[in-house]
């Protein structure tokens, strides 16, 4: 097993020493709040950015909230749409809001982070639904708020990163909306019995313990039974050639980081351009606890500065 660094180590500790009871024993609403509160005290302060405004999209549910993130005045900006973390039953616009401003000083893009619709409220496929849904709304409206529709990008963190990567095997699929790359951070990659290592490996490793993944799994789904159809496992997709260059961010104490890597690899293996961004001695989720484990602003960083390098290429 990998050595924590040490404020991955002290976040370890914190969270072995808090008397909060496992989110196993709490409602859905009770987790979120949970997760707020955390989010809170460990996460990044927010920085400046020029301009940030909510507003509401039609979805297939009904009204999708969603929230821009401008990061100058500059006309015809490029747009990446971000998809929040949080096992598909947590998370929301706020938990993800200084990443979210970070990412679009960084990459110096528009950022339209997407409040889908959770589970167990709603179940798979919703969030899929919206995540398409989102997309295409950025593509068909990105003038009208002064973004470039010929320059989009998706990404997304853990459930969110699953729906990136399943929002981009739709675009293709449907002859667009076209991508220049997506950004996918520690990604649910698959729902179906793998055998990936780290699932047994990381199995105890916080904040994602087996059993939280089968609560997750079995608030998203209705079952505890695998689930391999591509718009849940997007590695289990048959053809994956045709997909935009993807960055895939891995940590070495997650259990999702075997998957992220077997994706990564068959992505290599269908011609498509991968980096992959590993990050050996932090957690799952590192990213919303930069005031405890310093990694977390310079991934932020590493990923916006990928980004930017694809719209230069551009």
């Amino acid at each position: 097993m990998p050595t924590p660094d040490a404020g991955t180590q002290t976040m370890i500790e914190w969270a072995a020493a808090s008397r909060v009871p496992p989110m196993t024993e709490m409602s859905p609403e009770e987790a979120r709040a949970l997760q707020r509160a955390g989010v809170e005290k460990i996460n990044l302060d927010g920085e400046p950015v020029h301009r940030v405004e909510n507003q509401t999209i039609d979805g297939p549910g009904g009204t999708l909230g969603v929230r821009l993130f401008w990061p100058s005045p500059e006309p015809k900006l490029p747009v990446c749409v971000y998809l929040h973390g949080g096992g598909f039953v947590i998370g929301d616009l706020d938990t993800h809001d200084s990443l979210c401003r970070r990412l679009a000083n960084k990459a110096g893009a528009i950022v339209v982070s997407v409040d889908y619709r959770l589970a167990p409220e709603h179940r798979y496929p919703a969030a899929v639904d919206d995540a398409d849904a989102a997309l295409r709304w950025v593509a068909e409206n990105a003038s009208t708020f002064g973004g470039d529709p010929t320059r989009l990008m998706i990404a997304g963190d853990s459930a969110g990163g699953n729906l990136a990567a399943v929002a981009t095997h739709r675009a293709l699929d449907a002859g667009g909306p076209s991508l220049l790359c997506q950004a996918l951070i520690y990604p649910v990659a698959d729902h179906g019995e793998g055998g990936h290592a780290t699932r047994e490996t990381m199995a105890e490793v916080f904040p994602i313990p087996s059993p939280i993944m089968a609560w997750f799994h079995e608030h998203y789904f209705g079952h505890s039974e695998p689930v391999e159809e591509p718009d849940a496992s997007p590695l289990r997709r048959a053809d994956l050639e045709g997909l935009p260059p993807t960055l895939i961010v891995t940590a070495g104490l997650d259990p999702l980081c075997d998957e992220g890597r077997a994706y990564a690899g068959r992505l290599s293996e269908s011609h498509v351009d991968v980096a992959l961004l590993h990050y050996d001695s932090t957690i799952h989720g590192f990213l919303q606890m930069g005031k405890v484990i310093p990694l977390a602003a310079n991934a932020i960083d590493d990923i916006g500065n990928y980004l930017a390098a694809r719209l230069a290429e551009s």
